[in-house]
């Protein structure tokens, strides 16, 4: 059977990236958020302004896919005369990114967040997909108050993030990112909260004894 996963898909200022990070952290799980994604672009020469900076938090299992991938698929970083530099051409990332996703799948106990992750793995067996949302008043109120922004300026990013978010899953993988059907929760942050929100994921995992997993698996190193 092969090891359980979580991707979260998240609106923008929804809180997403908090919650994997909850759930994470609670089941002893690995994060793959934008951060690994930056590590491996730049460990592949792609440019790190296209994906979030952020730092690494788990370097046994991210450093692991990273020499992975690079070694397997040589062909993504190469940059010829005729062949469109990687920093310009999204399908290239696109493809780095499906590999990233499809070895952290392979490896299992890992909260996936964003970057199409529930379209790549949507009939993957013993995936748990979580769709992150809140109203865009409440999510440009938080915005605003951690980027300590113009609300403006904040709104604008917002339905910017948002639409792109939705085209790039729709270009790539022909699906409605915002279609409820396609999750297996749907939790709102701002009726929750983003502690209450991780609980009930978590709640979720367990109550499928998937949080065993990583139990049986310290045992047998042990």
């Amino acid at each position: 059977m092969p090891a359980p996963l979580i991707t979260v898909t998240r609106q923008y200022g929804a809180g997403g990236s908090e919650i994997a990070r909850l759930v994470a952290e609670a089941l002893d799980w690995t994060v793959i958020d934008n951060e690994f994604v930056d590590q491996v672009a730049r460990h592949a020469g792609l440019p790190p302004g296209q994906v979030a900076a952020q730092e690494e938090r788990a370097p046994g299992l991210l450093e692991r896919l990273a020499r992975t991938l690079a070694v397997a698929s040589p062909e993504m970083f190469v940059t010829t005369a005729g062949v469109p530099r990687a920093e310009d051409d999204e399908s290239t990332i696109a493809r780095v990114t499906e590999r990233i996703i499809a070895d952290a799948a392979a490896h299992g106990n890992v909260v996936l967040v964003g970057r199409g992750a529930q379209a790549i793995l949507a009939q993957r067996p013993e995936a748990l997909h979580v769709y992150v949302v809140a109203s865009r008043a409440w999510r440009a109120r938080q915005l605003v108050q951690r980027l300590t922004a113009d609300p403006a300026d904040v709104e604008r990013v917002l339905d910017d993030t948002d639409r792109q978010r939705d085209r790039y899953v729709k270009e790539h993988y022909g699906r409605v990112r915002q279609d409820p059907t396609h999750y297996d929760l749907v939790v709102n942050t701002e009726r929750l909260s983003i502690g209450g929100a991780a609980a009930l994921v978590v709640a979720e995992v367990r109550r499928r004894g998937w949080d065993q997993t990583r139990s049986a698996e310290r045992g047998t190193r042990n």
